[in-house]
């Protein structure tokens, strides 16, 4: 009997299992190939939590790996934190994510860690912002973010705020894997934990202060107060988390036309009207462009359902079309409104610094540079943005600015230390409002940016591999790249070759090796000649694997044509169709 028939027996057997996961097993008792990918291992609690599609079984999202990667980390903050702090708990509007919510906050009760938990879903950047304003040790949210509707995770936070970093991350980790029988793990009635005082609800004083928060981010609200009733926006919640606390935002500083996409506005665990719920996707705003054209909107945005990533469309006047910025284009058009008016009204702080990823535009470096900003360049994954906002403090060295990275995840301001899509939108209609007032669009100031700095340009390549095979072909690809690395990709030189694994640097033409100076992660960085680079790193979210590119050209249709001529020769490379 092979090992994943061997749990699936344990869990038909063991009467620790309910009667409802019994009978879904049974239904898959006798397809060896369902049991095999529902049993051939634990769902990974990895440094970002947990992230898998919902059903029963060990490589599964359910209330059981939920409680068993509630229990490791119950048990870590009961050895390195403090219990008395507790955990700030929040969920999105993803199937099962309230009662994985309940039971997060009910297996930290048993533990005696008391849980504040949100009384309905409220995105990502607000869960962060409550584990600050209660002081909590740690905090967990429930949400896939944007993956397919079969998914839902737990992402966890430490007291910073920010998701957890080393060495908290492969603490808790360890602690997970250390239990191995399911009875280990605690649970209790919610009348039982509310009656100790160990599970509270919270909601309207957290969103008012969040909101209050969020303000303080605001550099010119004349120019909202002059053009906030001009300034046609349409917005979509993608059926997540984020409809009241971005349009109230909005509402609340004095945009006056914000129209939600009505078929997009209720939370729906399926997504009915979405092929796939990412802003990255652009044929997830089909209804928000039919809306933006009948309301001859400026603006088109759109949140993730857990409320952490911004997309945009914006109108050029010229044409009259809806143009797709990327995650880089947003952020960086963020950036440069941000740095240019903090520094013309006197509001950049001392030792201001800005923080961005290795798979970032370059075009962050530029800007950053222009202003004076300290720059920073960290591995992929917002928690690590988060960390470096902690080490500034910490160190009282730098003022943190702006962070952002190109998976259209951005953060201003310190409120939060995860991407937050709320304060995106908030920030981005300003500038919206900003430039109208001087008779610009939002696309006239990207061309602005663009003149201004030169035409960078980004893509990404995705390949999706699922299952056991699928990370079997994943990883002989990064092998076979790491260890023959390419020399040129079509007509581009590789100068520097950087093996974020093993943390080394190599200057391709001297031979001189270096350090990356970066933790070890799974990423392979090309640095190429002309100011372009390529980069290749598995997803750590889902069975995919991933090469971002890089070019800066001389106009938009040379950017284009670089980065199309660019995409073909990583393909090539790496020896894909």
């Amino acid at each position: 009997m092979s090992e994943a028939r061997k749990q699936l027996e344990y869990w038909l057997n063991d009467p620790y299992f309910d009667d409802a996961t019994k009978q879904e097993l049974t239904a898959i008792r006798n397809d060896d190939k369902e049991v095999e990918d529902r049993f051939y291992k634990e769902l990974e609690f990895g440094t970002g939590g947990l992230r898998g599609v919902i059903g029963a079984g060990t490589n599964r999202m359910n209330i059981y790996t939920v409680r068993k990667a509630t229990q490791g980390l119950a048990n870590y903050i009961l050895k390195h934190g403090d219990p008395k702090k507790g955990v700030a708990i929040s969920y999105d509007c993803r199937r099962f994510s309230p009662e994985f919510a309940e039971e997060t906050a009910l297996c930290l009760a048993a533990n005696g860690i008391k849980a504040f938990v949100s009384d309905t879903l409220r995105p990502t950047p607000e869960l962060s912002f409550a584990l600050r304003y209660f002081k909590c040790q740690a905090g967990v949210m429930v949400t896939a973010s944007h993956n397919p509707p079969e998914y839902n995770g737990y992402k966890a936070y430490w007291e910073d705020g920010a998701q957890m970093t080393p060495p908290h991350d492969v603490g808790v980790i360890d602690e997970v894997r250390a239990i191995t029988d399911y009875h280990e793990m605690k649970t209790m009635s919610r009348a039982d934990a509310e009656a100790a005082g160990l599970y509270v609800s919270w909601g309207e004083e957290i969103d008012a202060a969040y909101m209050k928060a969020l303000k303080e981010q605001i550099i010119h609200q004349e120019a909202i107060d002059q053009a906030g009733g001009e300034l046609k926006i349409v917005y979509t919640p993608f059926h997540g988390a984020s409809l009241k606390p971005t349009t109230r935002i909005l509402k609340e500083i004095g945009f006056k036309n914000v129209y939600v996409v009505p078929e997009q506005e209720e939370p729906d665990p399926e997504f009915t009207t979405l092929e796939y719920p990412n802003p990255e996707d652009p044929k997830a705003f089909k209804l928000a462009l039919e809306l933006a054209k009948e309301k001859d909107a400026d603006i088109v945005l759109a949140t993730d359902p857990d409320g952490d990533r911004l997309g945009i469309f914006a109108k050029d006047a010229k044409s009259g079309e809806y143009i797709m910025f990327t995650g880089n284009m947003s952020g960086m058009l963020i950036a440069e409104y941000v740095l240019h008016e903090r520094q013309a009204t006197g509001r950049m702080p001392e030792k201001p610094a800005f923080v961005s990823t290795v798979v970032t535009t370059n075009l962050a470096r530029a800007i950053a540079e222009n202003y004076g900003l300290h720059y920073v360049e960290c591995l992929t994954g917002f928690k690590y943005i988060g960390e470096q906002i902690k080490i500034f403090e910490q160190a009282h060295s730098y003022n943190y600015v702006f962070g952002l990275e190109e998976s259209y995840g951005c953060l201003a301001g310190t409120h939060a230390r995860d991407k937050d899509a709320t304060v995106a939108v908030m920030l981005l209609s300003e500038l919206a409002a900003f430039y109208k007032t001087q008779g610009k669009t939002v696309w006239d100031a990207m061309l602005d940016i663009y003149e201004k700095y030169g035409y960078y340009k980004e893509g990404q390549i995705a390949i999706t591999m699922k299952g056991i095979e699928g990370a079997k072909e994943i990883a002989a690809l990064m092998d076979r790249l790491r260890n023959d690395p390419p020399k040129t990709f079509g007509k581009w030189t590789v100068e520097e070759f950087r093996d974020y694994k093993s943390g080394e640097t190599v200057r391709v033409k001297s031979g001189e090796k270096g350090k990356t100076g970066l933790p070890s992660s799974n990423v392979l960085y090309f640095a190429l000649d002309d100011d372009a680079w390529c980069c290749a790193r598995p997803s750590g979210t889902e069975p995919k694997i991933k090469f971002y590119i890089g070019v800066k050209g001389m106009s938009l249709e040379d950017a284009a044509d670089k980065e199309a001529k660019l995409t073909a020769a990583v393909k090539e490379a790496a020896g894909l169709k």
